[in-house]
């Protein structure tokens, strides 16, 4: 019950100015600090050292006062694995390609580093991903390609599929590809706990967004429907010839299925577009919040500078809808937002990757009610990616892209 006379609590705008990091890491607001958990070259446990290009990530409970972080590396088959690589799903020139997933096991209380190894391996591009609430991390290859096609001639698979591997996974794991859910240009990857459901985004200019209806929930696979949404009388959310679709407006939603869903041509989404879907500019990080899933489209907008999405799941009681809950007007807002995460107080936090050739990365914050602020300001020339919270909420996983570095935050986090 409110107390007669009392004011309304100011609208929340931020933890305050970022602090510059003596280490010339990552500047954070006062209260703020983080911890260097894993770095490129580091030995892991499997006798490997850590691989560059730390990408997606996810953070989910192994019990025994453990959590681990189930790491991405967005490798192509020229890049270094960081050692011998005995198993794995694709090969070129006869040599297992390095892209796939690294685990650190981290103390859940005082985070020490446990035990770290390769859990994936044989893939290209392992951009993003996303948990599921069985506890598995689905790992997205950014690179429908195959034999004679991109990254040069030698490769002996079709690319461009997703992956489970368990939180549980103490080695290499096999490497099955989910082909039911689609051969296309992946990012990343979210599973609506209500129903099984997983969202998937695809990172490509005219883009559009997936849904994957399992026919066995929690058994991927199984296999299952894959199908593209479609916004009735909005055929593109880009916004870029003009405010086609308004922030804060909700539109409803339906799903059409997908065919061919393996796409020997790489052409999914435009057949989808054909057949209605509605275009997304870039869609990349995608989460879970509740009751709602967020996405995030990088170059969408009149500024080109990006747009995040609420989809709302009807979950069969009633329509889904959709609406575009942020669009940047300025840098300062935000500069081409890529992966992002719903904190535990609501507020998302985005990862961002900017085309610039000096880059100047941020981590914004961004509150239930749509108020953007800086939260983090990477001092590398690289990007931000792969951001996720312990099952507790204390602390917040980010990943500095290249060289390797894996960074755990912690502070005054807002209620």
């Amino acid at each position: 019950m409110a107390t007669q006379g009392a004011t309304a609590a100011a609208p929340f705008e931020g933890y305050g100015p970022l602090v510059t990091d003596p280490n010339g890491l990552l500047d954070l607001p006062r209260g703020f600090s983080y911890r260097l958990l894993s770095s490129l070259g580091d030995a892991m446990a499997d006798g490997g050292t850590v691989p560059d290009k730390a990408d997606g990530m996810g953070c989910l409970p192994l019990g025994e006062n453990e959590i681990v972080l189930i790491r991405n590396h967005e490798l192509i088959p020229t890049d270094n694995a960081g050692g011998v690589l005995a198993s794995g799903f694709g090969r070129r020139d006869g040599a297992i390609v390095p892209g796939g997933t690294t685990n650190l096991v981290l103390d859940a209380t005082t985070l020490a580093p446990k035990r770290e190894f390769r859990t994936l391996a044989g893939t290209i591009r392992n951009c993003s991903g996303g948990i599921t609430p069985w506890g598995s991390w689905l790992t997205c290859e950014e690179a429908p390609t195959g034999p004679g096609q991109r990254y040069g001639d030698g490769l002996e698979r079709n690319h461009g599929w997703v992956f489970e591997v368990p939180a549980a996974a103490n080695g290499l794991v096999d490497a099955v590809p989910l082909t039911a859910m689609g051969r296309f240009n992946h990012e990343a990857a979210c599973v609506d706990p209500a129903t099984g459901i997983v969202y998937l985004t695809e990172d490509r200019d005219d883009s559009v967004l997936y849904r994957f209806l399992p026919d066995t929930p929690g058994r991927l696979t199984d296999g299952g429907r894959l199908q593209a949404m479609v916004i009735d009388g909005l055929a593109d959310t880009r916004n870029w010839t003009g405010p086609d679709m308004a922030t804060g407006t909700s539109h409803t939603v339906r799903w059409i299925d997908c065919t061919d869903v393996e796409a020997p041509q790489d052409d999914l989404r435009l057949r989808a577009a054909a057949d209605g879907a509605a275009l997304i500019a870039r869609g990349e990080g995608i989460h879970t919040g509740t009751d709602e899933v967020f996405v995030c489209s990088t170059s969408g907008g009149q500024r080109k500078l990006g747009q995040i999405f609420r989809l709302v799941p009807g979950r069969g009681a009633r329509a889904d809808t959709i609406e575009l809950f942020f669009e940047s007007e300025s840098e300062d807002q935000f500069n081409y937002g890529d992966n992002l995460t719903v904190g535990p107080n609501g507020h998302l936090i985005v990862c961002e990757d900017q085309y610039t050739d000096v880059v100047d990365n941020h981590l914004r914050g961004i509150t239930p009610d749509g108020r953007a602020y800086a939260f983090g300001r990477l001092r590398l020339q690289t990007e931000l990616a792969g951001g996720c919270f312990s099952p507790d909420g204390k602390w917040f996983f980010v990943n500095a892209y290249s060289p390797t570095r894996t960074l755990a935050i912690t502070g005054p986090w807002a209620a």
